[in-house]
């Protein structure tokens, strides 16, 4: 047996892939509100054909030879509206509240990653490496997407505004910066950390978008923020340097 790394189906985590991914959350929270509140379908119906979307494009992913950016991003950006619209449809739908909400989702998020890794015996992208992983990954990130919408949502509505809430989480990504560069943390744990922690960021920025001003918005309709935002992503995957990350794979001599 020799150990060989090959090109991987998700990219590699730059600091332009931290941006792409945050500009893809703030899409999925005014483009998720914009079909259950400006189109009126509701969360329950919204969530449906987001999870439709999102599962055509996972299977796509899954299929595909190679990293094809505009595909993964698309795949991204239908998990994130997912999560928007679930969370939303956990919160309020259910009636359990942001607290109930947030602590059901953590719980989910961590039951994925523990079969995962009871399955697996990693959680790294960098193990990203066949169908089934994929089916983990995606089911992670979608998982993880939904607790983030749910804890923007509550930082928000907890006294500190949108600005406040994403002032909130931009320290707490700085921490989890910090510990990357001077400790030795797993990394690991601190990319789930900062993918989680990205959500909620992009959900208070995309509500500070679309949100009356007596509110503490910019009161832009959500249709236009949304097209904004998803020509921002656009140009940033053609402008930002795309390639996908490395994975080993272990073959036979």
């Amino acid at each position: 047996m020799n150990n060989q790394s090959v090109s991987s189906k998700v990219p590699a985590v730059t600091l332009g892939f931290w941006i792409i991914k945050i500009a893809a959350t703030t899409l999925g929270e005014t483009g998720g509100d914009t079909v259950t509140m400006t189109m009126g379908f509701g969360y329950l119906v919204g969530s449906l054909l987001f999870l439709c979307a999102l599962a055509l494009l996972v299977g796509f992913q899954i299929a595909a030879k190679r990293f094809r950016p505009f595909l993964y991003w698309a795949t991204i950006v239908a998990s994130t509206t997912a999560g928007t619209t679930m969370a939303d449809f956990a919160d309020r739908s259910l009636s359990i509240g942001y607290p109930g909400g947030s602590g059901l989702l953590l719980f989910c998020v961590l039951v994925m990653l523990s079969l995962w890794y009871w399955t697996q015996g990693s959680v790294s992208v960098d193990a990203v490496n066949s169908p089934k992983v994929e089916a983990f990954y995606w089911a992670t990130i979608t998982f993880s997407q939904t607790l983030g919408t749910a804890l923007g949502d509550w930082a928000a509505d907890s006294g500190l505004g949108y600005l406040g809430g994403a002032l909130l989480f931009v320290g707490c990504l700085v921490i989890v910066a910090g510990c990357y560069f001077w400790t030795d943390v797993s990394r690991v744990v601190l990319f789930w950390a900062a993918f989680i922690l990205t959500r909620p960021l992009g959900a208070t920025v995309g509500d500070f978008f679309d949100k009356p001003r007596e509110q503490g918005g910019l009161d832009i309709s959500r249709p236009l923020a949304s097209a904004i935002i998803a020509g921002f992503v656009i140009a940033s995957i053609l402008i930002v340097p795309q390639r996908p990350g490395i994975h080993p794979r272990v073959s036979k001599t």
